[in-house]
């Protein structure tokens, strides 16, 4: 991802719920990560999802919609040509009516916005795994 991030001349960002940081560890262990990861905000609660991201207030934060205003939310705080967020339910129980393993990815860029559910195991530590491959998987496909 380093090479193709330089390359692209690429500026990435992540905004993590469920996933605690674990993305940006992974994408700050990556070669030159200072020329092209411009960081990333964990915002677990609602009000730092409204607050610092932009979530419009009211929106469910397990959602397709709070995923993509998330990663929009990131890409503007940071100036970053690529964002991907990351949020949803990691188990081992159901919350606000949403099952176990049920995540939600965004991304924003200058050209596109869009967001998928990923559905991942009812297990914290696999979902949270799971969360950050998929995560990472869709930098990748954003990267030209």
């Amino acid at each position: 991802m380093a090479r193709a991030a330089a390359v692209a001349d690429a500026r990435i960002a992540v905004a993590e719920s469920l996933t605690s940081g674990n993305i940006a560890a992974r994408l700050g262990r990556g070669q030159n990560a200072s020329q092209w990861f411009a960081g990333a905000v964990v915002a677990y609660s609602v009000d730092v999802k409204t607050t610092v991201l932009g979530m419009t207030r009211g929106l469910d934060p397990v959602s397709s919609a709070a995923a993509q205003e998330l990663a929009r939310g990131v890409r503007e705080l940071t100036d970053a040509t690529i964002a991907v967020s990351a949020t949803g339910v990691g188990g081992p129980q159901d919350q606000d009516g949403h099952p176990a393993g049920t995540v939600y990815l965004g991304w924003s860029t200058a050209f596109e916005e869009g967001s998928r559910l990923v559905e991942c195991s009812d297990d914290p530590a696999k979902a949270l795994e799971d969360t950050v491959e998929s995560a990472l998987q869709e930098i990748h496909r954003l990267l030209p």
